[in-house]
């Protein structure tokens, strides 16, 4: 059983700035694309970010795209998603996940963190 851990969730204001966590075993990390996916109360789980193994391409989604920024740092097996700017619609379980290649589908990935809680007040 493979386990991704996310930290760094919690409350804060619209227009501030949090950085996600998400440490993976050697073995769920090195040569893995790692990506961040949300889920609001209601709705569908939705991708966020993705990064390569390599950490040379990145995709957004739309709405987040010119504010949250993900990045890894292979020598502690761990991605980070950067988010400034946020908005109370960034409130969400953001979730990390690891897959053989770089994806903005949810399905793609094989291993998943247990998710951590964002919420953005206005």
């Amino acid at each position: 059983q493979v386990t991704l851990v996310e930290s760094g969730g919690g409350l804060v204001q619209a227009g501030d700035s949090l950085r996600l966590s998400c440490t993976a075993p050697v073995r769920a990390f090195s040569g893995y694309a790692m990506g961040w996916f949300r889920q609001a109360p209601g709705k569908e789980r939705q991708f966020v970010a993705a990064i390569s193994w390599s950490g040379t391409s990145r995709h957004y989604a739309e709405s987040v795209k010119t504010r949250f920024t993900i990045f890894r740092d292979t020598s502690k097996n761990t991605v980070y998603l950067q988010m400034n700017s946020l908005k109370p619609e960034d409130t969400a379980v953001y979730s990390c996940a690891a897959a053989f290649k770089l994806d903005v589908v949810g399905s793609a990935y094989h291993y998943w963190g247990q998710g951590t809680q964002v919420t953005v007040s206005s």
